[in-house]
């Protein structure tokens, strides 16, 4: 089994290119859903709670089994993919609707709020991802592979609570009361860790399939944990 970081890891692997998909894919759908706000008991957050905590999850399937140089790749293709989504839906916007067409207001209402979304969620996503992903490579190295819930579950503690704060303040400051934004953050950022807690059995599985079907488990030890760069 493959335990040092490699530069062919991601290329060779026979499952890493579907789970960097539906990390793509659940980072487009998060940022669409976000503009609804929803009360969930006693909870008002975004609706792009519902999906978005399961990036985290893939973000640490990605970091544990193929390591963070690994991961890194898969977050700045999440990003290259939300300026492209947010760039049709705003020429999508600015051209002339059909005469017979009533829904324009509906569409900027729902879709035109997602550049902004789209900017601070990726402002947002950039720090806590890389949070979520630097803590918890560095965790696997000090703990030698073990206490991974202790990894995950601590890892999202701090990416979360990163990307919770900057998220709410970038998107919705401005939009709704400013007494409501603590709310906004306090609320989402119980409700993304409780999912992670309750996720932990799950990921553990995946993760020991993952390992085992690819016969990889990296330690990150002496690698460049540059967020910016992309060389191996």
């Amino acid at each position: 089994m493959q335990t040092e970081p490699s530069a062919d890891i991601s290329e060779n692997s026979k499952y890493f290119i579907y789970i960097a998909i539906l990390f793509v894919a659940v980072l487009m759908i998060s940022n669409t859903t976000a503009s609804k706000l929803i009360e969930i008991g006693p909870f008002a957050v975004s609706g792009a709670i519902i999906i978005f905590p399961i990036s985290y999850i893939f973000g640490d399937i990605l970091t544990e089994v193929y390591g963070y140089k690994a991961s890194r790749k898969i977050i700045w293709s999440g990003f290259g993919a939300l300026i492209l989504m947010s760039f049709c839906y705003w020429i999508i916007q600015l051209l002339p609707p059909a005469s017979f067409w009533q829904n324009q207001g509906a569409y900027k209402t729902i879709l035109g709020a997602v550049p902004r979304i789209t900017l601070g969620s990726m402002i947002a996503y950039f720090a806590g991802e890389f949070s979520n992903s630097f803590v918890l490579s560095k965790m696997k190295v000090w703990m030698n592979g073990k206490y991974l819930w202790m990894r995950t579950i601590g890892s999202t503690v701090v990416g979360e609570g990163v990307d919770s704060f900057l998220v709410i303040i970038i998107a919705f400051a401005g939009t709704v009361p400013n007494s409501a934004l603590p709310q906004l953050i306090i609320s989402g950022y119980l409700f993304k860790v409780a999912y992670e807690v309750l996720a932990t059995p799950f990921t553990y599985l995946i993760v020991k399939r993952l390992k085992r079907a690819e016969g990889i488990d990296v330690y990150d030890r002496g690698i460049d944990y540059n967020p910016f760069t992309l060389k191996e």
